[in-house]
């Protein structure tokens, strides 16, 4: 028999708040996580704003030998991780580390200690590139380094799909759990690339958007849209067997009920141009969770203000929805955070299950004229609804296509 799975935890460093609380508030009082790059020069660089973590004291959470042989993605994943579990208000030590495991994605992971090593090498030499420069730069570090912070000595891993890992981070997680293989999964996504050869990449790509008004830089939907705005940070969940959760009288924020996973199996970035993948990878999603189209309120958008994604996910929603599409609501909040590439549907996530404890829906900010090919409910200004199925929507390079369904709480 399938186990019911909960989330009991959540931590968050994001532009927009470097606690769950402080996240939330900043989405319901709109306030937007975007602005001019500080992280390096960008004098020579076209792109000039990001969604960079602003305010986060590294030195609360970690020594300064930590600090030093830690990536920031790395650093990123631990903290939120930390938060998860005080939230969740969980005794690791107590618990059956065995059937306790770690799942966090990332897209590009250490790539700012990549940029640092290769400068060491060519400007130093060899000899000076750092011993700890390997270790810095997996991404499976940043999961097995939560995994030693924790003890937790069950499934540990990481998934690396682009802009959907956190998404498939989850839903990997709730399946482990929901099979029985595990009671308890620390889940989610972290990223730090707001580095110069990243920023350089994307934007020789033509995907990063190249204006300075930060309002109206990240603006999914909006006919104007000209690519996406760089976010940093990661998102972690606390994922639990009910039974497991209620034996330890732990607050439930909401239950995870279906994860959808597909490949457009097209191009190596461009998404599939009639959003079959990606409708696939929902309908997959509501039939795990034993759901119908008109079952689903609201869906978290990738939404990631590129001319492509926007308009393909549109067309990806109607074909999986049908006429039930009309009378949903699809909103981004990547319009107040940037795009966080892996940690994006982590995030996204939180914010689904922060939703749905609340009764309250984003609206997509900054939203000024709305492309007509993106004719779904894009933005709102009644915000409260009732909400008992969500979903989460990530894609990435790579055709990946990921969805996730949350259901409110209640017993």
């Amino acid at each position: 028999m399938k186990r019911r799975v909960v989330i009991s935890g959540m931590g968050v460093v994001s532009p927009i708040g470097n606690t769950l609380s402080e996240m939330w508030d900043n989405i319901k009082n709109k306030v937007c996580g975007i602005d001019t790059i500080t992280l390096f020069d960008t004098t020579d660089y076209k792109v000039k704003l990001a969604g960079e973590v602003k305010g986060l004291n590294v030195e609360d959470y970690f020594t300064k030998r930590e600090m030093k042989f830690n990536d920031r993605f790395t650093q990123f994943a631990r903290i939120a991780s930390q938060q998860a579990i005080a939230d969740a208000n969980l005794d690791t030590d107590s618990i059956n580390q065995n059937k306790f495991g770690v799942i966090i994605g990332s897209g590009i992971g250490g790539v700012g200690s990549i940029e640092n090593a290769d400068h060491a090498l060519l400007n130093r030499g060899p000899a000076k590139v750092s011993p700890y420069f390997i270790p810095m730069a997996l991404i499976n570090l940043a999961a097995g380094s939560v995994a030693i912070d924790v003890h937790a000595k069950g499934h540990v891993s990481s998934i690396v799909t682009a802009c959907a890992a956190g998404t498939n981070a989850i839903g990997e997680a709730f399946h482990k759990i929901r099979d029985g293989y595990l009671d308890v999964m620390i889940a989610g996504g972290s990223e730090a690339s707001i580095t110069p050869l990243s920023v350089a990449g994307f934007a020789s790509m033509k995907a990063l958007h190249v204006g300075e008004n930060k309002d109206r830089a990240s603006i999914p939907f909006d006919q104007d849209r000209s690519g996406f705005v760089m976010g940093e940070g990661a998102a972690v969940l606390i994922l639990e067997e009910l039974d497991h959760a209620l034996e330890r009288n732990a607050h439930i924020y909401g239950e995870i009920v279906g994860y959808g996973a597909t490949c457009d199996a097209y191009h190596i970035t461009a998404p599939m141009s009639d959003g079959s993948g990606g409708a696939q990878a929902m309908i997959d999603a509501l039939e795990d969770a034993s759901l119908t189209p008109s079952d689903i309120q609201y869906i978290n958008a990738h939404g990631t203000s590129t001319p492509l994604n926007d308009k393909t996910e549109t067309l990806a929603v109607k074909r999986a929805f049908g006429d039930h599409a009309k009378d949903l609501v699809m909103t981004s909040t990547k319009s107040y955070t940037g795009h966080l590439l892996g940690a994006s549907g982590a995030l996204e996530s939180a914010i689904c299950l922060k939703a749905l404890e609340d009764q309250y829906v984003p609206t997509t900010i900054h939203l000024e004229n709305q492309d007509p090919e993106c004719d779904l409910t894009v933005s709102l200004d009644d915000h409260n609804r009732q909400l008992q199925y969500v979903m989460n929507n990530s894609l990435g390079f790579g055709g990946h296509n990921a969805s996730l369904i949350f259901k409110k709480w209640e017993v």
